[in-house]
């Protein structure tokens, strides 16, 4: 995608919010298209064929999570972003298990926003790599919005196998939302990919720890 300027489409109700967000894509040199519901959204998408997707998820008729799943029936490996003021992860949860590739909180600082999209875009062009090489993984993920370069790139944030770590830690090593990490911490504990520790603390709620399990292949 570099010999090209990227293209993003932004469905977010709004108005001020579009403005905002697209003024920060312009001062990277990227091209932007907005839409103010799901329906727009998606003829958008149809014609104008983006490199990446930000949606919100209080939308008018339709929500964001039902249009990440409209999204997906055109295109399984464009990247998605969605995005909520709702501060909780079964919100977070519902985009994943419709497609989503990351998760954004509102409101979102234009570095970090800007920061997470060249994440999505190196992520997107290493599977095209490896797609073109024909590359392929026995225990590739089966779950929505599980994809195997993110899972890797959790799994790289482990130095070591014998280390115990935080989903900030990770979160912040990866440049993933914490919403996002902890999902794939999630599905990578359900397939004992990863130990999981409860670290007691003397106040509040004890804090989950992970360690990388020596893997016996690829995943």
């Amino acid at each position: 995608m570099s010999d090209r300027q990227l293209k993003i489409l932004i469905i977010d109700g709004d108005k001020r919010s579009l403005l905002a967000i697209c003024a920060a894509f312009r001062s990277q040199g990227w091209g932007s298209v907005s839409a103010e519901d799901v329906w727009t959204g998606l003829e958008l998408f149809r014609t104008e064929s983006p490199d990446l997707v930000l949606i919100e998820y209080h939308l008018p008729g339709i929500n964001g999570v039902k249009g990440v799943e409209m999204i997906r029936e055109l295109d399984a490996e464009v990247p998605i972003i969605g995005v909520t003021v709702d501060e909780n992860q079964e919100v977070a949860n519902c985009f994943f298990e419709a497609g989503a590739s990351d998760f954004a909180l509102k409101p979102m600082k234009a570095l970090d926003i800007i920061s997470r999209i060249r994440l999505h875009i190196r992520l997107l062009e290493s599977n095209e790599r490896r797609n073109n090489k024909d590359e392929v993984r026995e225990h590739a993920p089966k779950a929505k919005g599980i994809g195997a370069v993110t899972l890797e790139l959790i799994q790289s944030a482990f130095q070591t196998n014998d280390e115990y770590i935080t989903v900030e830690t990770i979160a912040e090593r990866t440049g993933l939302a914490y919403q996002t990490t902890y999902r794939y911490l999630q599905h990578m504990a359900a397939q004992e990919l990863v130990e999981v520790c409860q670290n007691y603390g003397k106040v509040g709620r004890p804090k989950q720890k992970y360690r990388l399990k020596q893997l016996r292949g690829s995943v």
